[in-house]
């Protein structure tokens, strides 16, 4: 059976996060991504959260670079850059990351593509963008998540803006790109022809904050932090369980428009009499009086650990979910039944967790491999991809190009 993507091929020049969760993407869709990587290190992402007395990649690289090949190549040199050239005459999708101007000074920016290969999608994740006031500043996750107006909904109330836990400015950033490339193959199909496409850190954040915009578009005022409590009316907050863990605990929420999730709380919690508790009676009354009514549950809960009363509860049609460390999450059996975390062979790693590809298509079963070793494929694309014969790629070695 084959995947979506077989046949397409990518050349990788994204380094870091958010253009490599993009081409894993790709590749986990059957694209046949060629990483390019620069000598001697390769993507700096090979030694982030790495101790320094481990020699081996990160398992920070290791988690976004599954079912790539990589190759290196120098490109500051003349040398290097012909490789280039002649790889992306080859291509589908170009993907690329690089700072502000970059691509440009190496010549392998979008005009300079678009001449030698008019049908490659051309893809680039910028921080601010190719234009406007910003576009000349570089941008990490955390300056997206400020930046978009994430950061000034999250936290709590009396407190300071807080960074999101996940990484929607990077990993968000790469899967609105991912979706930006596959409608320009779409198009591709119909006009034969590639197109330029950008997705800007900040604007990928906005776009998955927009709700929180909601108030502010009805009077004008900015959304204050509301920490785990509801934004949008009812109830909803953090309940602690049995165990002195700061991860101990269960999110749950009662919507406004969901009554029928309070009348299900009281009964599975054995107290049927708060229905007609005036305290709790509506959902600006649940909203109102929230500290009561999560005492009221933490009482019930601090005899049952988290699992257990998540059980109790979401079996009865209550939204909740246990708070999974990130231990718990790679041991988790539903996650491992639907093989979302599964565990692989690495020649130098061993044996690890890794996590798998969140999408499912019926007919393009995904299939886990280790994420590349530096240049371990170099020969191989050059000589089949770029045409270089194997002297030429001796030569090129001797020079340390490749």
């Amino acid at each position: 059976m084959s995947q979506a993507l077989e046949g397409i091929r990518v050349i990788d020049f994204t380094h870091d996060q958010a253009g490599p969760s993009c081409t894993q993407m790709l590749a986990w869709l059957g694209a046949d991504v060629i990483k390019i990587e620069r000598p001697p290190h390769g993507d700096r992402a090979r030694r982030l959260w790495a101790t320094p007395d481990d020699p081996a990649d990160s398992y920070f690289f290791l988690l976004l670079n599954s079912n790539k090949r990589s190759i290196v190549v120098d490109l500051k040199t003349v040398e290097g850059k012909d490789i280039a050239r002649r790889l992306v005459r080859e291509a589908d999708v170009i993907a690329e990351n690089l700072g502000p101007g970059v691509m440009e000074r190496l010549g392998l920016g979008y005009e300079a593509v678009k001449v030698l290969n008019p049908r490659a999608v051309y893809a680039s994740v910028k921080g601010f963008g190719s234009y406007g006031p910003y576009s000349p500043y570089k941008c990490f996750e955390p300056v997206a998540q400020a930046t978009s107006g994430a950061m000034s909904v999250t936290g709590e109330a009396d407190g300071p803006p807080l960074l999101n836990g996940a990484n929607i400015g990077d990993s968000g950033t790469g899967m609105h790109l991912a979706i930006a490339i596959l409608a320009a193959l779409v198009q591709r199909g119909r006009t034969g022809k590639g197109q330029l496409v950008e997705v800007a850190m900040q604007e990928a954040v906005l776009n998955l904050t927009r709700v929180k915009f909601t108030p502010t578009l009805r009077d004008g005022k900015p959304l204050g932090r509301t920490g785990n409590r509801s934004a949008t009316g009812g109830y909803a907050d953090l309940i602690r369980c049995a165990g002195a863990g700061l991860n101990e605990a269960v999110y749950l929420i009662i919507p406004p428009d969901n009554p029928e999730m309070f009348t299900a709380v009281t009964e599975v919690i054995g107290q049927p009499e708060l229905q007609k508790d005036e305290r709790f009676a509506t959902p600006p009354a649940r909203a109102r009086n929230a500290a009561v009514l999560t005492e009221i549950l933490e009482g019930w809960g601090r005899s049952r650990n988290k699992h257990e009363v998540m059980k109790a509860l979401a079996s009865r049609g209550v939204v909740c979910g246990a708070v999974l460390d990130t231990a718990e999450v790679l041991a988790n059996p539903h996650l491992r039944e639907r093989g979302a975390v599964y565990d692989i062979d690495h020649p130098t790693r061993g044996r690890f967790s890794v996590i798998g590809c969140p999408v499912r298509l019926s007919d393009s079963p995904f299939a886990p491999t280790r994420a590349p070793l530096m240049g371990e494929h170099t020969e191989t694309v050059l000589t089949s991809l770029a045409g270089f014969s194997a002297n030429e790629v001796r030569a090129l070695r001797e020079k340390r190009v490749i």
